[in-house]
């Protein structure tokens, strides 16, 4: 398979076999061609050449970075609604429905054909787990972090964010045999992260995952397949060990490269040596011959240099830092932070944490005075903040150009270092001369970072900094966090970036701060033993036992009332039946036939006990109808 843009090959005679049941890891650098894959694999894409074949009967699930929802329907509504196979035999379960009620031929071969298609619709909805579908649902939406009363929210009236967890969830819950997945852990909060990791593990069918998390990566992938130079390389690891392997290759390669070059150099003198000498110009001819049929050896490493960046301390601050007393924050009606109070001091290193939606970016906006919020918020002695918001590739102007953006900042001796920063941060050469306006995600986060770096600070508040960056430039971030002297917040939802950056962590519940000295697989685990706990509890159990869904009470609805119809259809035919043994007792008796009496009376006593047994069963029927 090939694929060509006009500036060249994105892929070219990609050739790759992936059986049932592989996780496979997709990696490259930015612009490698990793979300294209996904598109072509998921069809939204063709290939300029070959073919992608799919196995037969083969279903399909894809999470790409730009999703659209436009629903109008709820999130329940919009992941229930969502299967297709359940749909049209919920309709053809229908359709058969209101056909009986105004059939009347039941001793007619169609009439049978039909019940027995009805009772193969209920098994394939027993096969399909209907079931236990909307339950699943639940599970699913609770596990992606979603709360009960959001169930009913309207979907496309959602937040980007939320709008990516209600599209995985509606792909998770339909169990796909292919599952394509583009940056899933974006958006996600830590513990949300660790469910999807969980689920992944046990999920059955094939997974391509394009992911910056190397731990995510670590724990759900057992293949990586990396995209460099318009082909791939597969290696039958995840993606920590692929990195090993990788370097080790790197290295062979530099080292063949050097070799190669030696030679080369050796044979141009040889040829610039005899060239112009009568007896030697054939020999000179077979060296040049010989040069250009060698293959060269090309070496692109993703590696990032080793960049040493330090983010400075304008001033030494006084010792308490920062001291918060916000008594509430509300958004309309709903309370985000109630009675929060903490003092923060000189030198801290804090992981804020918590699920979307606790207030974890409000409390932030709230000590920058971005919102308004009842209590007080003071700043110690010589205090000054250095603030990256999720947002902040928003406020970067799109006609600047990279360089731009940090000369408009950089003040005295710090305009020297704007070059070197900016190598830093990845931007060399042609780079720092590129528009904001045709940066991607990453590097808006990175030069949004390297700004951070000109401003004067001892403080520094980080919202979510890693999202959008490959995992080379999270490794030059954390190392300077590390090193920092100051005091800083970081809200993050990387598990790895985090380990060993932080002394701890601040988590918001229930609008309350709640502090945990433990690192962060100890906090995980911590968070994962409460939900496990809740729900292991008895009572909520037994609430779950007493809940049944909509789905199912119709079902069982429309079983009792096709019984009934039934029972009352035998009911009347067993009545006449009688009654017609009746009339021929009675003439019977008239001519004294002894034996074909004895026989009539038989038969009228049998169908009395079988009246009588339909008729205790339409009462049972009738009272589970009630």
């Amino acid at each position: 398979m090939s694929l060509h843009l006009p500036q060249g090959f994105l892929y070219e005679d990609v050739s790759l076999q992936i059986k049932a049941g592989e996780k496979i890891g997709l990696v490259g650098k930015n612009g490698a061609g990793k979300s294209t894959f996904l598109k072509l694999i998921s069809g939204g894409a063709k290939p300029t050449s070959g073919k992608i074949h799919l196995g037969k009967d083969q279903h399909l699930g894809f999470l790409s970075q730009d999703i659209e929802v436009y629903s109008e329907k709820s999130v329940f509504d919009f992941i229930k609604d969502s299967n297709e196979q359940l749909n049209k035999l919920f309709s053809r379960i229908e359709e058969i429905n209101e056909e009986l009620e105004i059939r009347e031929d039941y001793e007619s071969d169609s009439y049978s054909n039909i019940i027995a298609e009805l009772s193969e619709c209920h098994e394939k909805l027993n096969h399909l787990g209907v079931e236990t579908w909307e339950k699943d649902i639940e599970q699913t939406l609770f596990g992606l972090g979603f709360k009960r009363e959001d169930f009913q929210k309207k979907t496309n009236e959602l937040s980007g964010g939320w709008k990516m967890r209600a599209e995985l969830a509606r792909i998770l819950i339909n169990q796909p045999d292919i599952l394509l997945l583009d940056e899933p852990t974006n958006h996600l909060d830590i513990v949300t992260i660790q469910w999807l990791e969980t689920y992944l593990k046990t999920y059955k069918g094939i997974l391509i995952l394009i992911s910056h998390d190397r731990l995510f990566l670590d724990n759900v992938t057992t293949r990586t397949i990396e995209i460099i130079n318009a082909k791939v390389k597969d290696y039958p690891f995840p993606y920590s060990k692929y990195k090993v392997i990788r370097e080790e290759e790197l290295q062979n390669l530099t080292s063949q490269k050097k070799n190669q070059e030696k030679e080369i150099k050796h044979t141009e003198e040889l040829i610039n040596k005899f060239r112009a000498k009568k007896n030697k110009a054939a020999f000179a001819q077979s060296l040049i011959k010989k040069l250009e049929k060698t293959e060269r050896i090309e070496v692109e490493s993703d590696h990032v240099r080793q960049a040493s960046i330090k983010f400075p301390i304008s001033r030494e601050s006084g010792k308490k830092v920062l001291e918060v007393d916000v008594q509430s924050k509300e958004y309309g009606d709903k309370k985000i932070l109630d009675q929060l109070e903490f003092i923060l001091t000189k030198g801290q290193k804090i992981a804020l944490l918590g699920a979307n939606g606790t207030g974890k970016s409000t409390l932030i906006k709230c000590i920058m005075g971005e919102t308004s919020y009842n209590g007080n918020i003071e700043l110690g002695h010589n205090v000054e903040i250095g603030y990256f918001a999720q947002d902040s590739s928003k406020h970067l102007s799109p006609s600047d150009s990279v360089f731009e953006v940090i000369d408009h900042v950089a003040v005295g001796e710090k305009r020297k270092e704007i070059r070197s920063l900016l190598g830093a941060f990845l931007f060399s050469g042609e780079d720092i001369d590129k528009k904001v306006s045709v940066l991607s995600g990453g590097e808006k986060t990175r030069l949004g970072l390297c700004k951070l770096l000109f401003s004067d600070s001892n403080f520094l508040i980080l919202d979510e900094p890693t999202n959008h960056l490959d995992i080379q430039s999270k490794n030059v971030l954390k190392n300077a966090l590390q090193n920092y002297a100051g005091t800083f917040i970081i809200v993050s939802h990387d598990r790895e970036f985090l380990e060993g950056l932080f002394d701890e962590i601040w988590e918001i519940q229930d609008g309350r701060l709640k502090v945990h000295y433990s690192g962060i697989k100890e906090f995980l685990a911590t968070k994962s033993s409460e939900i496990e706990q809740q729900s292991s509890n008895p009572v909520k159990k037994e609430v779950q036992k007493q809940e049944v869904s909509s789905f199912q009470q119709a079902k069982d609805q429309k079983k009792i009332k096709n019984k009934i119809r039934n029972l009352e259809q035998s009911i009347e035919k067993l009545e006449s039946e009688i009654e017609e043994t009746r009339s021929a007792l009675y003439l019977e008796e008239n001519v004294s036939n002894v034996s074909k009496l004895s026989e009539l009376d038989e038969k009228i006593n049998s169908l009395e006990k079988e009246l009588e047994s339909k008729m205790a069963e339409w009462e049972e029927q009738s009272s589970l109808l009630d």
